[in-house]
């Protein structure tokens, strides 16, 4: 697995005629942490952070990217391993890497999130979600969750059927998931 597996494409670029204004628009707009900053046929020239844009808007001294991007970007080629891409990115403390093609032109993006998607197993996301919602439903956590191909067990005290029953079809709805068991744990009160 490499670069072009994990990459996010299409990427949003900017070029740096762009104003501050729209390339903060644009960050909040999608979520992202930088863009890349792009010359004649795609070429990356440079890369504008959110860090940079927050200090542009509190100084209010710069009006273009240009005047803000740094040049000197650190960008991954379609063929870097993962480990070279994490290597990359902690050894730098960067969030993203910009992707590239031989002739300099941006292709994507990889960001941490796009690296630990790939390297986090299903189920163990699928564990994550299952235990958000049921927190979420309990105002506790009451239950916990373990996953395998997509089979759910969920263990813990349930009050009752109807509260068994409502578990099993919040536990459903969550994509992949593909079947669930209950384990009742009996607690008792006891008093000496």
């Amino acid at each position: 697995m490499n670069t072009a597996d994990v990459m996010t494409r299409p990427v949003h670029t900017v070029e740096p005629t762009a104003t501050v204004r729209a390339a903060c628009a644009l960050l909040v707009d999608h979520g992202f942490s930088a863009l890349p900053v792009v010359g004649p046929g795609g070429v990356l020239v440079g890369i504008v952070s959110g860090s940079d844009l927050l200090v542009a808007n509190l100084e209010r001294g710069a009006a273009t990217v240009a005047q803000v991007m740094t040049d000197s970007v650190i960008s991954a080629p379609l063929t870097a391993t993962l480990s070279e891409l994490a290597s990359a990115m902690l050894g730098h403390r960067l969030h993203c890497l910009p992707v590239v093609d031989a002739r300099g032109r941006v292709v994507g993006v990889v960001g941490r999130g796009d690296l630990l998607r790939v390297l986090t197993p299903d189920d163990d996301v699928l564990a994550a979600r299952v235990d958000r919602l049921l927190t979420a439903y309990s105002r506790t956590s009451r239950w916990s969750a373990e996953v395998a191909g997509g089979n759910v067990v969920v263990a813990g005290p349930f009050a009752d059927e109807a509260e068994r029953r409502v578990v099993t079809a919040l536990v459903r709805t969550i994509p992949g998931v593909t079947g669930v068991e209950l384990r009742p744990v009996i607690t008792t009160d006891r008093t000496d």
